[in-house]
């Protein structure tokens, strides 16, 4: 019984010997920090923020050079993508131009096509393949340009072969289509070669009329009388007539009526 009583009684002592360890400590005064340390402190904390200013502004470069590298690389896959298309285009060009003249040829053969040929099977064969050759045209978005008699010519789509005076057109109309034209898009495979309407020459205009005046004599007021070096035009008959009335005021004048 003894030894019980001892056991419960020991962690009550233990208890109050934590209580007054407690309110010893409790009653410690605290140390001041010394200013030194507080000058410290505050140095180290504005270090940290210039470390940490420092840090934001590389990461805004490093985001800013990653934006920039961004939009570069998107730029060089677009002027990539568009340098492809535009290579392929001219390819494209390239070899459609060469099918015109095999088409013109079929055109042309059409064209001479003798009347006893027509509905031979054989002829039907080559139709096929001149409907071949314009459906793989049409499919590459290739189109004839279209032209008609009077159309004013347009040397983007038109190459005039040939330019002549004929009644009804005037200067600069297409009078007639030699070879058509095709367009692959906006890009001209083969301008259209054409007849062009030229105006006629001007008639040379008249010459204006110069009227031929005769010069008329003027007679000096005495006749020439007075100046003996003059050669005198009026007859001689005239002249003793003429020279009177002049200043000799005592020459007797007569009317030669």
């Amino acid at each position: 019984m003894t030894e019980e009583v001892h056991e419960e009684n020991t962690p009550e002592l233990e208890e109050g010997e934590m209580l007054e360890t407690v309110t010893e400590e409790l009653e410690t005064p605290v140390e001041e920090t010394p200013p030194s340390a507080e000058s410290s402190l505050e140095e180290k904390l504005q270090q940290l923020e210039a470390q940490l200013a420092e840090a934001e502004q590389q990461a805004a470069e490093h985001l800013d050079s990653l934006q920039r590298s961004q939009a570069s690389f998107a730029n060089y896959r677009k002027r990539t993508e568009a340098e492809q298309v535009s290579w392929r285009s001219v390819a494209n060009a390239a070899l459609l131009s060469r099918l015109l003249p095999v088409l013109d040829d079929f055109e042309r053969a059409f064209q001479a096509l003798p009347k006893d040929l027509e509905g031979n099977p054989w002829l039907h064969g080559i139709t096929l393949i001149r409907r071949k050759i314009a459906g793989i045209l049409e499919a590459e978005n290739v189109k004839p340009i279209e032209l008609q008699p009077g159309d004013t010519f347009d040397p983007l789509y038109h190459q005039a072969v040939l330019y002549q005076e004929v009644p009804g057109f005037e200067d600069g109309q297409i009078v007639a289509e030699v070879e058509r034209g095709y367009i692959l898009g906006e890009r001209v495979l083969r301008p259209s070669s054409v007849v062009v309407a030229k105006a006629p020459p001007r008639a040379p205009e008249p010459e204006p009329e110069v009227e031929v005046v005769d010069a008329e004599v003027v007679e000096d007021e005495t006749g020439c009388c007075d100046d003996e070096s003059a050669e005198c035009l009026i007859p001689e008959t005239e002249q003793e007539d003429a020279c009177c009335c002049g200043d000799d005021e005592s020459c007797d004048c007569q009317d030669p009526a």
